[in-house]
């Protein structure tokens, strides 16, 4: 997997500009932050974004593979403002759950998700190297 940073480009903060990776692809379909039993054990973002990653981390596992091999994340997420809010707890819980790996990521508002209850879902796409 090699990182693309056009020359002159200012080094992006959490996630990569661009990735070029050649193997066996997963795609995980959106996780909110509920549990393993549809449950939702914590009302807020930072708390529900931890177990939207933890989700994705298992499913990564069922594949062999792992955070490191996440190339794509596009984040949907009910409230800027509480996005930016959280951003240091995000972002701790990040590093714990998926490490200092930042792939190429994506991050809009949403008006709701399907969940009620959901104020984030994060969708992957990882590649396991040849």
């Amino acid at each position: 997997m090699d990182i693309l940073r056009p020359a002159g480009w200012a080094k992006p903060r959490g996630y990569s500009n661009g990735i070029v990776a050649r193997g066996r692809h997963i795609f995980v379909a959106g996780q909110i932050g509920w549990d393993a039993q549809c449950q939702f054990t914590s009302q807020t973002l930072d708390g529900q974004t931890a177990q939207a990653l933890r989700n994705i981390v298992a499913v990564l596992s069922e594949a062999g593979a792992k955070p490191e091999h996440i190339t794509r994340m596009t984040w949907y997420v009910t409230s800027k403002a509480e996005y930016l809010a959280a951003a240091k707890e995000i972002g701790a819980a990040y590093r714990e759950i998926i490490g200092r790996h930042y792939p190429v990521m994506t991050a809009v508002q949403v008006v709701a998700l399907m969940e009620d209850m959901a104020k984030v879902e994060i969708e992957v796409t990882a590649v396991v190297q040849d």
